[in-house]
């Protein structure tokens, strides 16, 4: 009895077993399969999958991602040095004199604004010394003017008819003005200085005046109306730079 129940018990297992070691031995016998490369396709574009997908990708991200809005940025300004020369010395002082040197007055001028030459008969008639331009629209300007012989200012509501009579457009712009308005300051070194703000039909202006050396000076900042909403902060900056230099007093730093 007990064999038999051995016989039955041991027959399963050692055919496992059997089975088991022929298996091995048949695994160890057969030759490992070698791994087959495939060449990469013809031409020499080939690139991996995923370094395709990423630049397709990031390609993606480029088109449905908005364009950044062009910035504007603020403009930059250089230093006018003004010599309200005489017609008779029209061109200057000559010899190694700077204009900073035997500057009497100051103005800042945007960058990009071009010069436009002051003839001597204009300098004789009615004083122009210097003038500025923007030259995609050339009537966006500022420019001076002098007068010699004057000791001090007139009462502030004379002096713009005053300027007015040499300069036919100021009297134009005057004339058909919406609005004149008229200020007094004083600058840190007690100098006085007349403001006038002039909104006309077709044009702004604001006009500084002032007396030094026995001379008046006007400065002029005017624009058409369609620039002079583009360019306001821009133009009251010209007008807010203007400054005469005492006699003695060292030239301002050109600033930018």
């Amino acid at each position: 009895m007990f064999p038999s129940l051995l016989s039955r018990v041991a027959s399963p297992l050692l055919t496992t077993a059997c089975t088991s070691t022929a298996s091995s031995q048949q695994q160890a016998a057969a030759p490992h399969p070698q791994a087959l490369r495939l060449p990469p396709p013809p031409g020499n574009n080939y690139k991996p999958i995923a370094t395709t997908l990423v630049a397709a990708a990031a390609a993606g991200l480029l088109l449905l991602s908005p364009a950044p809005a062009p910035s504007r940025a603020d403009p930059e300004f250089t230093v006018y040095y003004g010599t309200a020369a005489s017609a008779a010395n029209y061109g200057g002082y000559g010899g190694n004199a700077s204009k900073k040197d035997t500057a009497e007055y100051v103005y800042d001028v945007p960058e990009g604004w071009k010069e436009r030459l002051v003839s001597k008969v204009e300098k004789g008639t009615n004083g122009t010394d210097s003038e500025f331009f923007n030259p995609r629209k050339r009537a966006e300007k500022e420019y001076l003017t002098f007068l010699s012989g004057i000791r001090a200012l007139a009462p502030l509501s004379a002096v713009l008819d005053n300027l007015a009579l040499s300069d036919v457009g100021l009297q134009d712009q005057i004339a058909t003005a919406d609005d004149v308005r008229s200020a007094e300051r004083a600058d840190g070194a007690g100098q006085v200085y007349y403001e006038y703000e002039v909104a006309g039909a077709g044009a702004h202006s604001l006009i500084s005046v002032t007396c030094a050396r026995n001379k008046l000076y006007a400065h002029f900042v005017t624009a058409p109306n369609a620039e002079w909403s583009r360019d306001e902060a821009m133009l009251r900056r010209l007008h807010e730079s203007f400054k005469t230099i005492q006699p003695g007093a060292p030239p301002p730093a050109t600033e930018t």
